[in-house]
């Protein structure tokens, strides 16, 4: 058995039609669904919500839940901001720069560029405080064959250090240079 692709990944709004909104005029993203019941399908909890789908390019769709019966929404305060996130990838520097303006002109805070050797991105938050990222592509095919062929290595020294591994540190060199 082999996962054919993600159906759909699916957050906590505060408001269905604001988020709608948002994501068509910021992200320029089609608003493809709605869906609402009285009863949770899955458990036939009586708890009405407002169950909304955006297509977020290429077949992956970004889905929200309102739930007005529930407590206001928060977050894990364990977990730093900056991990949980979503990331689109654009198709350029060019378009990456142009929503950064775009956003910024509408008075929404970003982050970055965020070189991150190959990919550059910007960080900004949706209205319900879900935290965005768009990147673009710089690798080359060799930075990533390198990459892969050190994942395992790297994925297991980690869970025996807990400890960055230095398998990628050319990574973080001026310039690339393939480490033979």
């Amino acid at each position: 058995m082999k996962i054919d692709r993600i159906h759909h990944v699916a957050y906590r709004c505060k408001d269905a039609k604001e988020t709608v909104e948002w994501y068509v005029k910021h992200l320029n993203m089609d608003f493809v669904l709605a869906i609402a019941e009285d009863q949770v399908p899955s458990t036939k909890a009586p708890d009405p919500y407002m169950h909304v789908f955006l297509d977020a390019g290429q077949g992956n769709v970004l889905a929200f839940f309102e739930l007005p019966n529930s407590p206001e929404m928060g977050r894990d305060e364990n977990t730093p901001s900056w991990v949980q996130h979503i990331a689109f990838k654009v198709d350029s520097l060019q378009t990456l720069e142009a929503i950064k303006a775009k956003l910024q002109a509408e008075g929404i805070e970003v982050i970055g560029p965020t070189d991150h050797t190959i990919f550059k991105s910007i960080y900004f938050f949706d209205p319900n405080g879900h935290r965005l990222e768009l990147a673009a592509d710089v690798g080359t095919p060799e930075m990533y064959k390198k990459l892969d062929e050190v994942k395992w290595d790297m994925l297991n020294e980690w869970a025996r250090t807990k400890r960055a591994p230095k398998h990628a540190a050319w990574m973080h060199e001026k310039e690339f240079t393939p480490q033979g």
